[in-house]
């Protein structure tokens, strides 16, 4: 998610309403969710041997924001195991333009937004789903990252604005194991046993009206601060630290 951290997220609210981005799933698609769910977590269990560490720390009915680590493209499946409870997920809209996917994608729990055109649409949407009660995934650090360490300044203030706004806890997660299971750049997905930890949910100050943008900010840095303590505590498990950045930045020389 975008760094948006004052009252009005601000940017374009695209074509989409935040209605439509985060509407309420029919009881068809709860029932399709169920069968697919269990299917995609006989397979993720076969497969990458996953294991999950805290799962006790996710409320069991109030809504919530799970926040994990991400590394690869298999976060979002792979971490969807960790309950079976349904949990709501942001897509690139292009995903839905193949009718059968995004008819997948929407009985998993996801919705499409417009990327760098629907910011606050999104928002709003997450908002909503999170006001119904239901669970949502939102990725801290946006786009996949590399490497062992969770960066202060890769960290988007989407998910702590939302936890705010809508008064829900933020639950910090590591995932080890899934960016050696699907490498940067590569279409094979090796069986590589992955380890998912569940940070104690932290919860926003309660607050009434406009959110301060230092509240913001804070909050997401003791998120991350959790997701680096979750994943620190994954690779420990899982045997193996992340792979490095393969193409790192270049350091200045003083």
């Amino acid at each position: 998610m975008p760094d948006r951290s004052g009252d009005q997220p601000g940017g374009p609210t695209g074509d989409r309403s935040a209605s439509d981005l985060g509407r309420e799933m029919s009881l068809v698609d709860g029932v399709a969710y169920r069968i697919s769910w269990s299917a995609l977590w006989l397979l993720c269990k076969i497969w990458f041997r996953f294991s999950v560490v805290g799962k006790e720390n996710l409320p069991l009915e109030e809504p919530y924001i799970l926040a994990p680590v991400h590394r690869s493209y298999l976060d979002t499946p792979v971490g969807g195991m960790v309950t079976a409870r349904r949990q709501r997920f942001l897509g690139k809209e292009s995903l839905w333009r193949n009718r059968i996917a995004g008819r997948f994608l929407t009985i998993v729990g996801g919705f499409p937004v417009e990327r760098g055109t629907a910011d606050r649409a999104a928002l709003r949407g997450c908002q909503e789903v999170l006001e119904r009660g239901e669970p949502m995934v939102m990725f801290p650090e946006g786009t996949r990252q590399h490497g062992p360490i969770v960066r202060a300044d890769l960290m988007h203030a989407g998910p702590a604005f939302v936890a705010a706004r809508a008064g829900v806890p933020l639950v910090p997660m590591g995932i080890a194991g899934t960016d050696h299971a699907m490498p940067d750049g590569s279409l094979r997905i090796r069986p590589t046993r992955v380890v998912m930890v569940v940070g104690e949910p932290i919860r926003p100050p309660v607050i009434e009206g406009r959110v301060p943008r230092r509240a913001v900010a804070d909050l997401t840095e003791e998120l991350r601060l959790g997701m680096q303590a979750c994943f620190d505590e994954a690779q420990r498990l899982a045997g193996r630290p992340a792979l490095p950045d393969p193409d790192p930045p270049e350091t200045e020389v003083s």
